[in-house]
């Protein structure tokens, strides 16, 4: 290794530390340069200043949560593989509250950094594999979103309240209405043709020179509004 990226790595460890021990303001230039055993300008060196040094944080924070999903690995039942990803969510929120909200809480409006963004793709993967075995009844785009936000506003919620005054029962019953609402245990009334056209979408890109162009775009199309219908879209 070489010495800039060992002198890099001891500045974010030592960041990191002061967030998890701290919070975000233990995180200052003379506590992390004090920590670290080096002179403020080698922070500005590395990382350009203070924000760049957050947004390094921020990405190790993603990192580890996304070692903890991937090291769960994906069973037979797409439904329960992202039934535990809530729960993993949650949890990694609750035991990092500080690295949590740098990660969540501090954003760019119409931003999203790489970090953020594989975070984001494995939320899609895991939805993705429940619209191809048919049991979505909302696009996968829309069940992300709905997933996402109220995972990510659940755990930002349960931030806020001290772990005492925390409703246990409540991260597993705003999970099962979430999963309701997007797989097929939808509550009764939802038209039946949304899971198919959800599943017959999440395939299409699978059918080749069957189709021109214009004629996928067009099915894709007519495809998503099915998939929406239930939501009066």
């Amino acid at each position: 290794m070489s010495e800039p990226t060992s002198i890099r790595v001891r500045i974010l460890d030592a960041a990191v530390r002061l967030l998890e021990e701290q919070g975000r303001d233990g995180v200052t230039t003379r506590a992390v340069s004090s920590a670290a055993g080096v002179q403020a300008p080698t922070i500005y060196r590395q990382f350009t200043d203070m924000n760049g040094l957050l947004d390094a944080v921020a990405a190790r924070g993603f990192e580890t949560y996304l070692a903890r999903k991937h090291a769960a690995g994906l069973s037979d039942d797409p439904v329960q593989d992202l039934r535990d990803g809530w729960d993993t969510h949650v949890d990694f929120g609750l035991t990092h509250p500080a690295h949590y909200l740098l990660m969540y809480g501090r954003r760019v409006p119409g931003k999203i950094s790489p970090a953020a963004q594989r975070s984001a793709d494995r939320l899609r993967l895991l939805v993705e594999r429940i619209a191809a075995a048919g049991r979505l009844t909302v696009t996968v785009e829309t069940a992300a979103a709905m997933i996402h936000s109220a995972g990510s506003g659940l755990t930002l919620h349960l931030i806020d309240i001290p772990p005492e005054e925390r409703d246990p029962e409540l991260p597993g019953r705003l999970r099962e209405a979430v999963l309701s609402a997007v797989t097929g245990d939808a509550p009764v009334g939802a038209p039946g043709y949304t899971q198919h056209a959800t599943a017959l979408r999440a395939s299409l890109d699978q059918t080749g020179e069957l189709l021109s162009t214009g004629e996928r775009a067009l099915l894709g199309e007519l495809l998503d509004r099915l998939g929406d219908s239930r939501l009066g879209r």
